[in-house]
């Protein structure tokens, strides 16, 4: 596999097809109602699974997700063990730069901080240590929408460690595909969210699948999920062959309107 030179031909790949989809569609903003959207998404599971799922905490976690805006959203994460101790923080920028029917593209960036707590013995003293590593990273997201309720894209992360103990170039490219409103019953309903990964961590990479299936019940704001991450082939010493978890969400939106 020539690593860099499929990642960098699928990433300009899909900036040329982005742009060029700009030029042939220009996007419509609608001012005719002027509103705020406000998102909360609050996640208790057994394994904190990362936004790159071959990492893991490896305990039970909590996750917050807030987003607020309309077209541009500020979206920080907050994601900590259940033992009180902090995982990461991320506090993501993201613009919906094209939406149309069927395509849409996003574009994002973030801050991050990444914990890891440690144990250390001074004169025969046991202490935990918990560390911190700071990264920048910037995203790429398209998606496209076949037919009602079925939709295929592709996702791309870089980000860049700024210690020098940090991972310095992760490169994370996927292709996903969601079939949502699978109906079990009047009331029940599954989402089914398929994709394989392509990861390149400082040149060592490797090839992945994952999936997602969340089970929900109409107008409730609690859903039940459960996650799947497999090792297809890789050389990353950190790699789990078997990632997997089982979680609560809890769903809130509410839209703002600007009164002048």
């Amino acid at each position: 596999m020539k690593k860099l030179n499929i990642l960098k031909f699928t990433f300009f790949a899909i900036t040329l097809f982005s742009l060029n989809s700009i030029s042939l569609f220009a996007q419509q903003i609608d001012n005719s109602k002027s509103y705020t959207q406000f998102n909360a998404l609050t996640t208790i599971t057994n394994n904190g699974i990362s936004i790159i799922p071959t990492f893991s905490l490896g305990k039970p976690a909590g996750i917050v997700e807030l987003a607020v805006g309309k077209r541009f959203t500020f979206e920080p994460q907050f994601r900590f063990s259940l033992e009180g101790k902090p995982w990461s923080v991320l506090l993501w920028g993201r613009y919906k730069l094209l939406k149309k029917e069927h395509f849409n593209l996003n574009v994002g960036a973030h801050p991050a901080v990444a914990f890891k707590t440690t144990t250390n013995t001074i004169d025969g003293v046991t202490k935990e240590i918990i560390s911190s590593h700071r990264y920048l990273a910037t995203e790429i997201a398209t998606n496209y929408s076949i037919i009602k309720n079925v939709s295929v894209g592709l996702y791309y992360l870089y980000s860049r460690g700024l210690e020098e103990s940090a991972n310095k170039n992760n490169h994370f490219l996927t292709f996903n595909s969601t079939f949502s409103n699978i109906k079990l019953s009047e009331n029940y309903f599954l989402k089914f969210n398929p994709q394989i990964y392509y990861l390149n961590i400082d040149s060592k990479d490797g090839i992945y699948c994952s999936s997602g299936l969340t089970l929900a019940r109409k107008k409730s704001p609690f859903s039940l999920q459960t996650f799947v991450n497999k090792i297809i082939t890789t050389n990353i010493s950190t790699s789990k062959d078997v990632v997997m978890n089982v979680s609560l969400l809890y769903s809130f939106s509410k839209k703002y309107m600007l009164v002048e």
